[in-house]
């Protein structure tokens, strides 16, 4: 006669599974910067296009740096 009576699934083995499901689960559906991912820098012109959005420089000014930057 078998130790376990075919109800080795149960016990620590359900277990190991609902923690593996938990750890993914955490791992994927968690947003976080990773370290060392390469982050797109702002050119200056995106720099331009968010101050002249945020109204620090009128559209005469925008117009000017624009054709300095291009």
């Amino acid at each position: 006669m078998d130790m376990y009576e075919g109800y080795y699934f149960w016990g620590m083995h359900v277990i190991w599974w609902f923690i593996w499901i938990i750890l993914l689960l955490w791992m994927f559906a968690t947003p976080y910067q990773v370290p060392g991912q390469r982050s797109r820098k702002d050119t200056p012109l995106d720099v331009l296009k968010k101050r002249f959005a945020s109204g620090e420089i009128t559209i005469a000014e925008f117009e000017e740096l624009r054709e300095h930057l291009q």
